[in-house]
């Protein structure tokens, strides 16, 4: 076997020391960033006002408050008497059910204006400038304002309690941030089926229904069906305000302080959103899949 050459020193030595002064540059840079980081996270720490000792002395109420939630108002845990943990068993699976329902609705109902909205701020699609602008501020407007404000909004504007409220509320939010989506979608389509509509006579409808919705409908049931397993928590969540569902109910209990009512109202809710995540993403795995085989 032959032995490897190995360079003169003098040759070796401009190396090392280019090398550790690359290395030691890169550390300073490092340790540079890492005490910019240190000082954000301070003066955010400042800015919010969040105050450690405060946090630890107020821990053990917050543990205790959940030990609350474990008994029933005869001091039992909840556990040894489910028929009367869940007394209401009937009528919160018709609210659950409510919520699950205002989410279906407002999921497809924003779904089908996010797709309008991303296809009109689509460069690829939309050549009017204006029109794509004019759009994308309403999107972001959309996704901008919580869903639980656009809820109170609707209440207050005299919608009234109820449902209706919820669905408009959530509707309005996903429509804004499912656009941003499907309009990126959009944009990384291949032009060549568009243009094929196009060259054949077809109308701009034409070109969306058979150039367009073929490359992405699989990715936009995707991002639908993600955004439905957010809707159903914002459902619950925006009933709080009067918006319908489950969440009304809620915060009936919390304010009366009807612990064992709260936890099994939570544990409902948290089973039903378990069970929505595992179908929904099942299903996202099986799109993925017929698109990835096409």
């Amino acid at each position: 076997m032959r032995a490897l050459a190995v360079p003169p020193e003098r040759q070796i030595a401009p190396l090392l020391d280019a090398y550790r002064r690359t290395l030691a540059e890169r550390r300073r840079t490092t340790a540079l960033f890492g005490a910019l980081l240190l000082v954000a996270i301070g003066l955010s720490w400042v800015g919010a006002e969040v105050r450690p000792d405060v946090f630890w002395q107020k821990l053990g109420n917050f543990s205790s408050y959940f030990g609350r939630l474990t008994q029933l108002d005869t001091g039992a845990r909840v556990w040894t008497d489910p028929v009367y943990w869940f007394w209401g068993l009937r009528r919160w699976s018709l609210q659950l059910l409510q919520t699950v329902l205002i989410a279906y609705v407002a999921t497809t109902t924003g779904a089908v204006l996010g797709l309008v909205g991303g296809i009109l701020a689509s460069r690829n699609l939309t050549r009017s400038g204006p029109l794509r602008f004019f759009v994308r501020r309403v999107l972001e407007f959309n996704r901008t304002v919580p869903d639980i404000v656009f809820a109170l909004l609707f209440v207050y504007a005299g919608f009234g309690l109820g449902p209706l409220p919820g669905v408009l509320a959530i509707t309005l939010h996903t429509s804004g941030a499912l656009g941003k989506l499907f309009a990126e979608v959009i944009e990384n389509i291949e032009s060549k089926p568009v243009e094929g509509v196009g060259a054949t006579g077809g109308t701009w409808f034409a070109q969306i229904r058979f150039g367009v919705l073929p490359q992405v409908v699989s990715n936009l049931a995707s991002y639908t069906l993600l955004r439905f397993e957010v809707n159903v928590r914002g459902a619950a969540v925006i009933g709080i305000v009067g918006a319908g569902g489950i969440g009304q109910e809620l915060i009936v209990a919390i304010r009366n302080f009807y612990y064992s009512d709260v936890s099994a109202i939570l544990l409902m809710l948290i089973v039903c959103v378990m069970l929505i995540d595992a179908g929904s993403e099942w299903l996202r795995h099986r799109l993925l899949a017929l698109d990835g085989r096409r």
